[in-house]
């Protein structure tokens, strides 16, 4: 197993706590034969990819695909097998297979079509709206006192009552 020192990079990061976990996982991987069926992986804009799976034979009902813990399954077993056919040449294969792809944050896919023997899934990269850059504006004076805040003139509340009717029966 390889082992790297990832020290450097979490001593000007913050919050990459998986990514030792990804690592793992990513060369755990490598030494699997992920080479089928084929599969191509493309960058369709800014935000949405596709992955393109090769899978000649296989139906709707043949292809299992599963989403868990950002990782993307993608499974394929052939229900029904033909049986009573002979065949002089078998090129085309038809073996199960078991796929893994480990989504980023905010990659969540978005649907998949099977046409031609290519099963393509979609996805797309959905930041929410608290995680999108925003300004932050820096403020010019001191924190507000109690006789610039808004609420200080009208205090309804039970002490600031106590203190009228003190202030009035003083006077």
């Amino acid at each position: 197993m390889r082992s790297f020192d990832l020290s450097p990079l979490f001593r000007s990061s913050v919050g990459f706590d998986q990514l030792d976990k990804m690592f793992d996982t990513a060369f755990r991987e490598a030494s699997r034969d992920t080479s089928y069926p084929p599969y191509n992986i493309a960058k369709v804009s800014a935000d949405t990819y596709r992955i393109t799976m090769a899978v000649a034979g296989f139906a709707n009902g043949d292809l299992d695909l599963t989403v868990h813990d950002n990782v993307l399954i993608v499974k394929g077993q052939i229900s029904r097998p033909e049986k009573d056919v002979e065949f002089l040449h078998r090129g085309i294969a038809q073996r199960a297979f078991e796929h893994r792809f480990q989504l980023a944050d905010h990659i969540k896919v978005t649907g998949a079509d099977l046409h031609n023997g290519l099963l393509d899934i979609h996805l797309k990269r959905e930041v929410p709206e608290q995680m999108k850059p925003r300004k932050v504006t820096i403020g010019g004076g001191a924190a507000p006192t109690l006789e610039q805040a808004p609420a200080a003139a009208k205090d309804e509340s039970p002490r600031g009552e106590r203190e009228r009717v003190a202030k009035s029966s003083a006077a």
